[in-house]
Parts: structure tokens; C-alpha cells; sequence
């Protein structure tokens, strides 16, 4: 990778942003990132980067030095920001030459949903997708999108909001009704999420991808991943018990196993106060796997399901 770099982050303040930062640091990179906010009190350098005051913005550090965009933000926040800089202020994108944003599996996993919020998301996600790699290609920046199932990790202060809030379920209920039959899921910690972020920023800013590497597959500019572990809902639950303290009261909390006819049944009331939380509560017997898994795409061997910190 070229020493003289510019190295943009956004969505630094999650558990994926923050991986990202600490796997730079011990990179020795940290004198090339710079990291922004919606609020110059969140930035430790004190960057900002509204979406809505995209006249307000500029990269900053050298124009001279080749510059790379890492985006753990909302796609579609980023997608129309970026848009609006390359139509109304290319000046200050100047030096860009890769960007690498993160959108959701459920771009794909949600595209049959019954109720509207999720199908808007799906919509959402897609105009986002579509319109960031078109801005990059009419400006001339190699762009990847990253599209994880189901974060799930604590970095330094992050946390997701993915199983910790099961886990933390978990910690105030004696019980946890969940189907007999569950589908199947394979998540992906924060901290592998950016080592591929960063694995990928590194194939970008080479000559090109090597001819063996997976990332020059047919998946082409858009990565649909997921984690080493494909297990089921259930043992996805028990496993990220077993995991805690000893003492941690979520180890005490019983799963308890109902015939799927009979789950679905109790959870009909659900369709009248939320459809969206009742077709999440579907989803527990759906398969949301099957995606690339990050080990492939970080050279290492396959990590057990929780990687830790879990939560």
C-alpha cells in the first residue's frame, strides 16, 4: 500500500469504525486517518462530516496525496452526500481514488417482506447502492459495497445493536420463547467486518487484484458476507450464553422450545400492534446464511461463533 495516503473514515463511532481505527494503529497508518463526525465533539480530531451540509465539507489533509474513503455510516445518507460533492464540489473530493461503503445483507434478505417499513429499507438500501457506484464510476473512484448479515460485537466504548439486545433480554427474563425449528444465521463480528474493510482497501489501492484472489471474483463490486460460523437461531442464543461470565445473569435464562404452529399462534397479536416485529419474529424460523464467509476473504482460519468481546 502506498505510504503516502489519505485514509477517510466515517461511522467511526460504531464497533466496526472503531475496529477499523485500532487495526490501523497497529498498521502504523494512524498518521493517515482521519476520522469524522456529525459532531465535532464525537471526532477526536475534530472532523466533521454532516450528510445534510454537504456544502460544508471537504477531505481533508494534502489534495497531493491519494486519497481512500471508508464508510461504516447509513448508505443511504452517504450515497446522496457524495452525489451532491461530486456534482456541486468535485474540488473537494480531490485525490479520491477508492471508496468502500457498508450497506446490509438485508438489501436481499428483506426484499420479499410483507410489511412496508422493511420493504422501504430494501428500496432504500438499493437506490443507495446503485447510486454511489454510479457517482464513483462518472468521477473515476473504484468503489466497493460491503453487505454484512447480522453485526454483532463490542470495540472500546461500541457496542452493536444486534445481540446485545437479545443478550440483554436475556439478562432480565427468566424465559426466552423461541420456535422448535429455527433458520439458520452467520454472524459477523465488527472487528471482522473491518478487517475486511481493510484487507479490501489494501487489494484497491494496489496495482490490481491478484488473479487468485477471491476479491477479484465474479461478486464483483459488491460483497454479500458473513461470518466463519453458519449455525441455527437456537444455537446462535445458547452459544452467546455460554460465552458470558460465569454469573452473567443471561446464562440463567431458559430457551424455551415451542412447536413453530403453536409460537406463530402466540405471536399473531403481534400483526396488530407491529407488523414489522412480527415478521421479525418470522425471520427466527427463516435461513438468513449462506454468504461469503470473512475468514475466505482475510486469509485466516475459521473463528468460532462468538468471536470476542460478543457483546
Amino acid at each position: 500500500m502506498n505510504s503516502r495516503m489519505r485514509i477517510h473514515l466515517f461511522g467511526a463511532t460504531t464497533p466496526s469504525g472503531e475496529a477499523f481505527s485500532q487495526l490501523l494503529t497497529s498498521e502504523d497508518y494512524e498518521s493517515g486517518l482521519f476520522t469524522y463526525s456529525r459532531k465535532s465533539s464525537s471526532s477526536n480530531l475534530g472532523l466533521i462530516a454532516d450528510f445534510s451540509k454537504p456544502s460544508e465539507f471537504r477531505l481533508a489533509g494534502d489534495p497531493s496525496i491519494p486519497a481512500t474513503l471508508i464508510s461504516f455510516a447509513p448508505i443511504w445518507l452517504l450515497a446522496p452526500f457524495i452525489d451532491c460533492l461530486a456534482s456541486l464540489y468535485p474540488e473537494r473530493l480531490q485525490g479520491l481514488t477508492c471508496l468502500i461503503a457498508c450497506s446490509s445483507s438485508s438489501v436481499v434478505t428483506k426484499r420479499f417482506a410483507a410489511n412496508h417499513v422493511d420493504r422501504e429499507l430494501v428500496a432504500q438500501l438499493a437506490i443507495a447502492e446503485n447510486q454511489l457506484l454510479a457517482t464513483c464510476s462518472s468521477i473515476g473512484v473504484r468503489c466497493n459495497i460491503l453487505r454484512p448479515t447480522l453485526v454483532y460485537g463490542r470495540v472500546g466504548n461500541y457496542n452493536d445493536k444486534n445481540l446485545s439486545r437479545l443478550l440483554s433480554f436475556m439478562r432480565v427474563s427468566p424465559i426466552f420463547p423461541i420456535p422448535s425449528n429455527t433458520g439458520l444465521r452467520q454472524p459477523i463480528h465488527a472487528v471482522q467486518l473491518a478487517g475486511i474493510a481493510f484487507r479490501l482497501m489494501q487489494q484497491l489501492e494496489s496495482t490490481g487484484f491478484k488473479s487468485d484472489s477471491i476479491l477479484a471474483s465474479s461478486q464483483g463490486e459488491i460483497l454479500t458476507l458473513g461470518g466463519d460460523q453458519t449455525l441455527t437461531y437456537r444455537d446462535m442464543l445458547r452459544a452467546l450464553q455460554h460465552s458470558q461470565p460465569v454469573g452473567d445473569p443471561a446464562r440463567r435464562c431458559l430457551l424455551l422450545s415451542i412447536p413453530n404452529n403453536l409460537f406463530f399462534f402466540f405471536a399473531a397479536p403481534l400483526l396488530l400492534i407491529s407488523p414489522k416485529l412480527f415478521e421479525a419474529v418470522l425471520r427466527t424460523a427463516a435461513d438468513l446464511a449462506g454468504f461469503l464467509p470473512s475468514y475466505q476473504l482475510l486469509d485466516q482460519s475459521p473463528k468460532s461463533f462468538p468471536f470476542q468481546p460478543a457483546a
